[in-house]
């Protein structure tokens, strides 16, 4: 019997141990051990007992404090599963409230994904729509301010001809602002936010249209067609012109133009022309990191240009379609040159020429990270290869430089969209 009760009360007091260390471990402590001297021939549950609590006592609290770690250890548990709940329904809002990505597209072009307006523009969230749209419009503003800077060293002469053509387009963006508010507002009633960015730019627009007011009282300046410059403030997806007229079937070509950008990095698309199942038929792109390339038949070289200074540049690319020779000058002289550029393929006719934007789709799939931005004028395409001397003349403003006889740069062929400017320009001026 004594043996029997001893048995117990060694199982009892290792388990007590054992227990208490497993306690101590679950809440970051560290166990301790007191360790007490027992007579050889002492009962050491008597010994154990003699100097603890009575043992029906020790066996109760050794049950209460195992009681406490279950209950302890079931409210982690619940705890847990709260923070996961709440987690997922976080992460699902933030979803929510993130834009799609674009696919990703061979030779580094990304594609927009979305639902597409007439002006080529994505479909976004309320907050990111109103803050481009503000952005424009206060671009608008400098522009003005600008402009009356001008005009009154300049006696408005030049500055009035050119407000009416911001007139109308600023017209057009009072209406996509309003629309794209008031679409807003039906679909989230309630957004604060955007009602009061409607105030702002409805009190800006009211405060354009009477600067235009002030400005065009004056003498209006008849100057020729072709002293005009495009000048593309934001990298948007909705400024852009467009050629009225194709390109006809071409073996040859040379197309020049002066350009003007300080935009990083890269200046974005100057032009791309494209024909029914073909986008890039004929591409003029600097994006990201890659130097500017030019794209015929979707075939790539690489043009050796570095323009993106803030200067005013002539740069010319001629190409034939035997053995795809090219070559490519900046400010009238040779930089570069190659071969096997989409060689035997003639330039496709029946296509649609866009100044300012890559074109995914025929006319549409602007990205707004491969929009140019800067200045463009003086754009020209003749269907041969034009000789050194013909280029250096063009860079160089000789009274013997000639115009594009497959597209000359005039304003009557053009059609602008988006905020997208005309200032008057003579390149001859530049260069004085």
């Amino acid at each position: 019997m004594q043996a029997t009760k001893s048995g117990i009360c060694w199982r009892l007091f290792l388990f007590s141990c054992v227990f208490l260390e497993s306690l101590s471990q679950d809440f970051g402590g560290q166990t301790q051990f007191i360790c007490t001297s027992v007579p050889k021939d002492m009962d050491i549950c008597a010994a154990t007992l003699q100097n603890s609590v009575p043992g029906e006592d020790l066996k109760n609290t050794v049950m209460q404090l195992q009681e406490t770690v279950f209950q302890q250890k079931e409210n982690i548990i619940n705890q847990k599963e709260t923070i996961r709940e709440l987690t997922s329904k976080l992460a699902r809002c933030e979803s929510q409230n993130s834009a799609e990505p674009g696919d990703a597209r061979p030779g580094g072009r990304r594609k927009e994904t979305g639902t597409k307006n007439t002006m080529g523009d994505v479909s976004r969230g309320p907050a990111d729509t109103l803050t481009q749209l503000s952005q424009t419009l206060q671009s608008l503003k400098q522009r003005l301010e600008n402009l009356e800077q001008f005009s009154r060293s300049n006696n408005s002469v030049q500055a009035n001809s050119l407000k009416d053509l911001l007139q109308s387009k600023i017209d057009d963006l009072e209406k996509q602002v309003l629309s794209r508010v008031n679409s807003i507002e039906e679909g989230k009633p309630g957004l604060r936010n955007e009602t009061e960015q409607r105030g702002r730019v409805e009190s800006t627009l009211t405060s354009l249209h009477q600067r235009i007011t002030d400005l065009e009282k004056g003498q209006r300046e008849n100057r020729p067609l072709d002293k005009f410059q495009l000048t593309f403030p934001l990298r948007t997806n909705y400024m852009y012109a467009k050629v009225k007229k194709s390109l006809p079937e071409m073996f040859a070509l040379t197309v020049c133009m002066w350009l003007k950008s300080n935009a990083s990095p890269g200046v974005g698309t100057p032009f791309s022309y494209a024909v029914p199942g073909q986008a890039n038929e004929l591409v003029l792109i600097e994006w990201g990191n890659n130097p500017m390339e030019i794209l015929i038949n979707d075939k790539v070289a690489k043009l050796p240009f570095l323009i993106n200074d803030g200067e005013w540049h002539h740069i010319c690319v001629t190409w034939t379609t035997r053995d795809g020779v090219w070559e490519a000058f900046q400010d009238g002289v040779k930089r570069g040159y190659g071969e096997n550029l989409a060689p035997y393929h003639p330039i496709k006719p029946q296509g649609l020429l866009i100044l300012g934007q890559e074109q995914d789709t025929l006319g549409d799939g602007f990205d707004a990270t491969q929009a140019f931005v800067g200045h463009l004028a003086n754009f020209h395409i003749w269907d041969r290869k034009l000789s050194v001397e013909e280029i250096y003349n063009l860079a160089t403003c000789s009274s013997k430089a000639q115009v594009g006889n497959v597209f000359a740069w005039m304003e009557t062929s053009l059609d602008i969209y988006g905020g997208t400017s005309k200032w008057t320009f003579e390149a001859c001026r530049q260069l004085n």
